[in-house]
């Protein structure tokens, strides 16, 4: 069967599995348009290039399917350059087809050509010029292949026009051929019972679970670990909901902004098991004092990771999920639960912590002031058990990580190592597109929103509902935060206006409903609202307090021991 490379390009992304991609077109990936029209794939056309490759990382977080985005050549490729690094950053699959200028006028700076491949090789994981269109449907497989195999992560495959229209043999190979790429899965026995044991030796030991977790599918694994071995959990960042917030063992996030508890236990615990976490700074504070008594015990399908920050006493180089269920094996052929120390000197030591030191924040009905944290309470509280939230970039993120109780995997999306403001409302739209049954929240700041707020017309215009939550507090918060607290309140360009752009008005003209909410009495009856309407996206402009910073804070390059808590707990907790 004879096709052209635009048409072997489409039919290889069908056979990929391809349901819905997200793109612009534009004069250098138009051939491949054409096709598109007869394919089985829905195209969501977007708004900015850079809101597509969100809303494909959106699409992966919450379905753990890779998603696909399509662009032209020159500014096509570059204004989604921030999303493969983002999604390269957090470990995310999405496959990215760029258009390129005819491949014999390339280096010539031909009209909107740009070096896709020169400049996104430090932000994938591999990339792909195609020089001859025999070649689309073998370099198709790979780019999915890679992007889901071993670490996730972005591959773009760069496709010349002229490559587009010549003419191909069809056929679609066996298998994927990389002999420079074979990703280890399976830990090795050796060390897996050296864990087991260093395991069977700790009085204070402390799982460290991060977002590999997720990507491996390990939850479940997880969470038999933590209780075959009575050890507690924190869930970093990229982890929220690996393992369930309601479960006695967990105790939530820890980091720069992370509860008292965990960010203590780690500093205070004599065994670290680091599973699918990266030692990422903001998590370990000052690297020189961070959980300085601990052992460690490090997994990861990236090798590397290991020993890149802190070198692990065991480390172990595999597919998370496979190694936990031998680790289990492991401790329960070394005695089970039975056979571990008595932790309960242990547990009652954290215990007394979460008493002592809880997230608090204090929301004042008389005063009126709208406290982002009780906004986030109501949500959470009004709202499926499994609905899906999506945060931005800022202290709303971290506000909903902290105050939101993740008891299902897959239900958070958020953009932790770039931290890209402008990140919600497209990767929320991409959630949706992956998981239609379910509701999601994009909780957005007035700041991020503004940088991508755009993308709420492709949701109206494609009948995607999504719901947003905007906490505008007039300012870039989390900017401002820290020049309250390290610059002596000398706020250099953070004032936002709570009123420009009026949200309400703008949300309406994207063709949403606008609401709007100025006082804690008027919180539950908006959330109830949009709740009730599902056949378009709805947007809540809540009018926070600029006050509010988010406690606990660890000052960045600080010491995990010194964090700073909400004023309102006094000195104990620095």
């Amino acid at each position: 069967m004879k096709l052209t490379g635009a048409q072997a390009l489409i039919k290889s992304l069908e056979m990929e599995g391809t349901e819905v991609m997200f793109g612009l077109p534009g004069g250098a990936i138009l051939p491949v348009y054409d096709p598109l029209i007869d394919s089985s794939i829905r195209h969501i056309l977007v708004r900015h290039e850079q809101g597509a490759g969100h809303m494909a990382e959106g699409f992966a977080h919450a379905t753990g399917r890779p998603g696909v985005a399509m662009v032209t050549s020159g500014p096509g490729a570059t204004n989604i350059v921030t999303a493969l690094c983002d999604a390269y950053m957090d470990s995310i699959p999405i496959v990215v087809i760029t258009g390129q200028v005819p491949y014999g006028v390339i280096g010539t700076d031909a009209f909107q050509e740009c070096d896709t491949v020169g400049i996104t090789m430090p932000v994938t994981k591999h990339n792909w010029l195609v020089t001859d269109p025999q070649d689309i449907p073998r370099y198709v497989q790979e780019a999915f292949h890679v992007a889901t195999t071993g670490r996730p992560g972005p591959v773009v495959v760069d496709v010349p026009k002229d490559i587009s229209n010549q003419m191909m043999d069809w056929y679609w190979p066996d298998a994927v051929d990389l002999p420079g790429y074979k990703p280890n899965v399976k830990g090795h026995p050796k060390q897996i019972k050296d864990a087991a044991r260093l395991w069977g030796e700790a009085n204070r030991p402390v799982i460290y679970a991060g977002g590999g977790i997720l990507k491996a599918r390990a939850a479940d694994a997880l969470k038999a670990l933590a209780e075959a071995t009575g050890t507690p959990v924190v869930t970093t960042l990229m982890a929220r909901g690996a393992f369930p917030d309601d479960h006695p063992q967990c105790l939530g996030m820890p980091g720069m902004h992370g509860n008292y508890t965990a960010v203590t236990s780690m500093q205070k615990c004599d065994l670290l098991i680091a599973l699918g976490s990266r030692f990422d700074d903001r998590v370990t504070g000052k690297k020189d004092t961070f959980a300085p008594g601990a052992k460690v015990i490090h997994v990861d399908i990236d090798p590397a990771e290991l020993g890149k920050v802190r070198r692990p006493d065991v480390p172990i180089v595999g597919d998370c999920r496979l190694v936990i269920e031998e680790l289990v094996k492991a401790v329960e052929a070394a005695g089970g639960a039975a056979a571990q120390p008595d932790r309960s000197a242990w547990m009652a030591q954290i215990r007394a912590w979460q008493a002592q030191y809880p997230l608090t924040y204090e929301q004042s009905y008389d005063e009126g002031a709208l406290k982002p944290q009780f906004v986030i309470e109501q949500l959470r509280d009004n709202t499926p058990d499994d609905t899906i939230v999506v945060a931005g970039v800022g202290q709303h993120q971290m506000w909903t990580s902290q105050y939101w109780r993740f008891d299902h995997p897959y239900t958070w999306v958020n953009s932790g190592g770039l931290g890209t403001m402008g990140f919600a409302v497209p990767a929320a739209i991409g959630a949706k597109v992956g998981r239609p049954d379910r509701m999601v929240w994009a909780v957005d700041g007035d700041g991020c929103f503004q940088m991508t707020a755009q993308e709420l017309v492709t949701a109206t215009a494609e009948r995607i509902p999504i719901k947003v939550a905007i906490l505008n507090n007039a300012y870039l918060g989390m900017v401002r935060q820290w020049q309250e607290l390290f610059y002596e309140e000398r706020y250099s360009e953070v004032y936002l206006s709570p009123d420009l752009p009026d949200y309400k008005m703008w949300a309406e003209a994207m063709g949403c409903v606008g609401l709007r909410v100025e006082s804690p009495e008027e919180v539950q009856p908006a959330i109830d609202k949009a709740n009730e309407i599902d056949d378009r996206p709805v947007v809540i402009d809540f009018r926070t307090d600029s006050r509010e910073k988010v406690y606990p804070m660890v000052p960045a390059g600080g010491s995990n021991d010194d964090i700073i808590l909400d004023p309102s707990q006094g000195e104990g907790g620095r």
